[in-house]
């Protein structure tokens, strides 16, 4: 596909409505809240607003646990008010990305209550039902994500059925081409009222093992882990048929113009890539997460983006992503200097980023009181919890942060007064200001999203640099990932003709470089090669 198509040269912002915007003062976000808020991503320089669930649900996990595809939660409002979201998006030329969650339903979902009525309900195949083990226990040793058996025993007809995640989560059966037919008629549902693609949830567990096998014991499992990472999910997840179930979920895109295909990937790269497909036909994004789980030096990073880009099947589109509502704020694990440089890599290496709600104004971790507790993993397993990262938007210095008129469904970080967009919006020096400039950069220079990388040598430890380039423009990126200034020689080629095109230090915006550049700690500068 050519390099102009717009999920390419375009950014993804992901929004997660209980927390960005709330209109009607319950204390949770919802889709006039996002819907409100348009304007501000506008003006950021976005260009697709992902938003996470808000399909009808028990929300025994937040609306992970869909108990309706084709539908809106009263709590985040009505389908006219999802269409009213479009039609606003559009308007702006802000596409609309939505989550769907295929791997399984609610526990109320009627599907699932037909399934579950009797072992010969024309339902139960729908599900993952089986018999117990000789000793009457769980089928296997699979664990749930959450914590515990992925099994749960139904007391009425004597069968587990099979949960990657809450038992209040139970996992369709992808075998069943009746299912298959059932969720791509959801996906027709939504993309007739105009969204412009999915992020496909855990799509690497769509098909289990046939034969449910155990799983093997994982060597490297270290207490304080989550249990899942007991044992290695090789029966339970990533299995080969998937590819088949993900060319049909992109065969059902295809009537439909330049819709994207995201999928949720937690793999090594050399799985990740397997997700493009035979032939490029599978997800158009296996989402890349290895910036979230490498060590945050240069050295290693450094490493990690020359093993993705050699890892990309041709033609294979990159992508990039610091966080999400899974895991810990870019700027918790970081710090709040690093933070700013790993904005200047997110929005200048090859291929599509995507940002978390609220790291462009580096919202850090939220502690979260123990009565105040939201998240069912957390209270699975103490320490692993993901609520820090969900925590409101933060607008202005009002009361709330202007999230809401209420009392907010999680905390406010403790700094809203000070951090939140009003007040750093102007601000030449703050976060906000750095992430609106680099998102103008990628669209005043296609170098920086569609450009070809290479990285530059000979850099100190501590420093990572490389060089994007398209057509007559050439700029180079160079980032200090260190508290410790750091002198860079550039030799007879580098000369007097760059200039620093952005920098963390917005006062030397513009200014030559000669012979040497100088980074100051945590700096992290874009220099502009000019004309001789």
């Amino acid at each position: 596909m050519a390099d102009t198509v717009w999920w390419k040269r375009g950014t993804v912002y992901q929004v997660y409505p209980r927390s960005f915007q709330d209109s009607d003062g319950d204390g949770i976000g919802d889709l006039a809240g996002i819907t409100r808020r348009l304007d501000y991503l506008a003006w950021l320089g976005v260009d697709a607003v992902w938003i996470s669930p808000f399909y009808p649900s028990p929300m025994a996990d937040f609306g992970y646990d869909v108990a309706d595809y084709c539908g809106v939660d009263p709590l985040f409002g009505t389908l006219a008010d999802f269409d009213a979201l479009v039609a606003e998006a559009h308007f702006r030329r802000l596409k609309v990305i939505l989550d769907f969650v295929p791997n399984h339903t609610s526990i109320a979902h009627p599907w699932f209550a037909e399934s579950r009525a009797s072992r010969t309900s024309p339902k139960r195949d729908w599900y993952i039902w089986r018999d117990p083990a000789p000793d009457g226990g769980p089928p296997n040793n699979w664990i749930s994500n959450f914590g515990g058996p992925a099994w749960t025993r139904d007391a009425e007809s004597g069968q587990y059925y099979y949960h990657a995640f809450l038992r209040e989560q139970p996992d369709l059966n992808w075998r069943n081409p009746e299912v298959r037919a059932a969720m791509h008629d959801a996906l027709r549902f939504w993309l007739d009222r105009g969204v412009d693609g999915f992020r496909v949830d855990v799509i690497w567990h769509l098909i289990k093992d046939a034969g449910f096998r155990d799983n093997p014991e994982n060597p490297a499992f270290a207490a304080g882990q989550p249990e899942i990472n007991r044992f290695a999910q090789v029966y339970s997840a990533d299995r080969p048929e998937v590819f088949d179930i993900i060319a049909e979920l992109r065969a059902v895109l295809a009537p439909y113009p330049e819709r994207v295909l995201i999928g949720e990937i937690y793999l090594p790269v050399e799985r990740l890539v397997a997700y493009y497909g035979p032939d490029l036909n599978g997800v158009d994004l296996p989402f890349n997460f290895q910036l979230i789980q490498t060590p945050w030096n240069a050295r290693s990073v450094g490493d990690l983006v020359s093993a993705y880009e050699e890892a990309l099947p041709p033609g294979g589109w990159p992508n990039w992503v610091l966080g999400n509502h899974d895991q810990p704020r870019i700027a918790a694990r970081v710090g709040p200097e690093q933070a700013a440089v790993a904005a200047i890599l997110l929005l200048t290496l090859r291929g599509t980023p995507t940002l978390y709600y609220g790291d462009e104004i580096g919202l850090a971790h939220v502690p979260i009181p123990p009565d105040r507790v939201q998240d069912p993993w957390e209270r699975n397993e103490p320490g692993h919890g993901r609520d820090p990262e969900r925590t409101p938007m933060q607008w202005d210095e009002t009361v709330h942060a202007g999230f809401s008129t209420a009392e907010p469904w999680l905390p406010i970080s403790v700094d809203a007064a000070t951090r939140n967009v009003e007040g750093l919006r102007d601000d030449a020096t703050s976060i906000l200001t750095l992430y609106r400039r680099l998102l103008r950069l990628r669209r005043d220079y296609p170098a920086l999203s569609v450009g070809a990388y290479r990285a530059w040598p000979d850099c100190p430890e501590t420093v990572l640099a490389y060089e994007r380039h398209d057509g007559d423009a050439t700029l180079r990126v160079v980032l200090n990932f260190s508290a410790a200034q750091q002198d860079l020689p550039m030799g007879e080629e580098f000369g007097a003709n760059w200039s620093v095109l952005l920098s963390t230090h917005p006062e030397r915006q513009g200014t030559r470089i000669c012979e040497k550049l100088t980074l100051f700690a945590h700096e992290g500068v874009i220099l502009l090669r000019l004309a001789s």
